[in-house]
């Protein structure tokens, strides 16, 4: 109930110490409260005095613990404010695991991650690395559809399941998207191509109307069935990112995430298991890789301006900042680039513009310094909204979709027991005939904006907390000196900058 971890300074032990007085006091009312009831429910009149006494007792006991263990926590803090000081002014860093101050260094946090990644590829505990089976089919004999045109573009059998479909288009689309193809004319009509594919079979309803009637679907119009207006490059963009922004955040969370739960109905049986552990201390092995991997991509992609001679610093910049410029130009030529660039700019100006003042004036900071810190706190606040409210609007819209689909069942399936009451065989007899499919797949289609919506309000969280963390590596690294790190600081404020102007000026355009 109560941490009696090292606070890193009076700050940390304070926070500390006031979780410890709200735990105790939280728990003792609590106890108040249930002790009496579950005595009442086992001892009758007198097990509710009983449990009373109980939770009287409790009720003292508990907040007066919190206070004695906040005091200790506090008072370790101010004792560590020393320290912490002083270790901070040296360059060290706070070890959040380990407790400890030490000297970071990021080409051996790299060599540390590529040994952990081959002795967990060795032993098979890396995602996609043993332990499922990445056949995509159902398993039994295939079943019988009037067409397979769908399946066989996905790569998957007829008695594919959702989880092997996601999978199966998780893999294609990476390997057929544009950005990896680049010179290939057909790329692009292959990548919506697939998208359209998934679209029609990751869909219960639709996906039964596909396997019943075919690529012959037709309306009243005589259009071919269409599930969705969502732009392929759009969904791709926003659950699996853009190649041209990898080297900066590296593989977005809901990307790997996809890649780690829709690899077979094991894993889903696995969740319930001892994997469960396993998986989180994996999901933190990969993120950690996923920060230095992109720390030191940054590392690379600013040594021009880093390593430039102090005497032509000037031109250098201005290489530099024409360097940034044309990469942003690029990006925000991709779907969904403009806001990768602002995201990506703001976190990497924020970062840079805080340690620069922290450095040049340690302890106390500047203007600046405060005005990022207080810009990074409202950027967390508004981007945790984000995510809450596009995860209402999101569970709002699907639960509507749903009763609507419930509805259409329900009426379907009284149609179908009336016409096989009368003349069985007839048109009319099938669960699900073209026009409710249609009605369906619509309700349903109108809730993905809200659920890409809540992607990408995940995936900016994401890449801000992603970016901090990498930030943090390459301007803390101990192997280098601090002017060097300073001059790093320089170039990612720069890069920040310009990605997040050029961003602003593509979305202001493309509106």
């Amino acid at each position: 109930l109560f941490s009696t971890r090292r606070p890193k300074d009076g700050w940390a032990g304070l926070s500390s110490g006031i979780k410890s007085v709200a735990k105790g006091t939280a728990a003792g009312v609590a106890s108040l409260i249930a002790q009496p009831m579950v005595g009442a429910k086992q001892g009758g009149f007198g097990g509710f005095f009983t449990g009373l006494a109980t939770g009287v007792a409790s009720c003292v006991a508990l907040p007066a613990t919190g206070v004695c263990v906040g005091a200790y926590q506090v008072s370790r803090g101010v004792y560590n404010s020393a320290e912490a000081i002083s270790s901070s002014n040296k360059g060290m860093v706070w070890n959040e695991k380990n407790r400890e101050w030490i000297y970071y260094n990021l080409e051996v946090d790299m060599r540390e991650v590529e040994k952990l990644a081959e002795e967990r590829k060795q032993k098979g505990d890396l995602y996609g690395v043993g332990g499922s089976s990445n056949n995509l089919n159902g398993g039994g004999p295939e079943r019988a559809v009037k067409d397979r045109t769908y399946y066989d573009l996905m790569g998957v059998s007829t008695n594919a399941t959702q989880g092997q479909m996601k999978k199966a288009y998780y893999v294609k689309a990476r390997k057929c998207h544009p950005d990896k193809n680049v010179g290939d004319p057909t790329a692009a009509n292959r990548f919506q191509e697939l998208g359209h594919a998934y679209q029609i079979l990751a869909n219960d309803q639709s996906r039964a109307a596909y396997d019943r009637d075919g690529l012959s679907i037709n309306d009243e119009k005589g259009q071919k069935l269409n599930m969705s207006d969502i732009d392929p490059y759009i969904f791709f963009a926003v659950m699996f990112g853009a190649e041209s922004v990898q080297p900066y955040i590296g593989e977005l969370w809901i990307a790997n995430k996809a890649e780690m739960f829709l690899k077979d109905s094991k894993m889903a049986q696995d969740l319930a298991t001892k994997r469960v552990r396993q998986m989180m201390e994996e999901d933190e092995f990969l993120q950690r890789r996923r920060q230095v991997t992109c720390a030191i991509n940054i590392k690379k992609r600013i040594a021009s301006y880093v390593d430039e001679e102090e005497e032509s610093n000037e031109g250098a910049e201005e290489q530099f900042v024409l360097s940034c410029q044309a990469e942003a130009a690029k990006i925000c030529r991709s779907v969904f680039g403009h806001v990768f660039c602002t995201t990506i700019g703001k976190a990497f100006e924020l970062e840079a513009t805080e340690f620069l003042g922290y450095a040049r004036s340690p302890v106390i900071g500047n203007w600046d310094t405060y005005n990022a810190g207080y810009q990074k706190r409202a950027s967390n606040f508004n981007n945790n909204y984000r995510v809450l409210n596009a995860g209402i609007s999101a569970i709002q819209a699907g639960s509507k979709a749903m009763k609507h689909v419930e509805s259409i069942q329900k009426q379907a399936e009284e149609q179908s027991s009336l016409s096989g009451a009368t003349t069985p065989g007839a048109p009319g007899a099938t669960p699900f005939d073209n026009a409710q499919a249609k009605e369906t797949m619509k309700k349903l289609e109108d809730t993905l904006p809200t659920i890409l919506e809540l992607a990408w309000a995940i995936n900016v969280r994401d890449i801000t907390k992603t970016l901090k963390e990498v930030c943090h590596k390459l301007f803390n690294d101990a192997s280098v000196d601090i002017e060097v790190r300073l001059k790093r600081a320089e170039a990612v404020k720069l890069l920040g900058r310009e990605f997040h102007a050029i961003g602003t000026v593509s979305e202001t355009m493309k509106d």
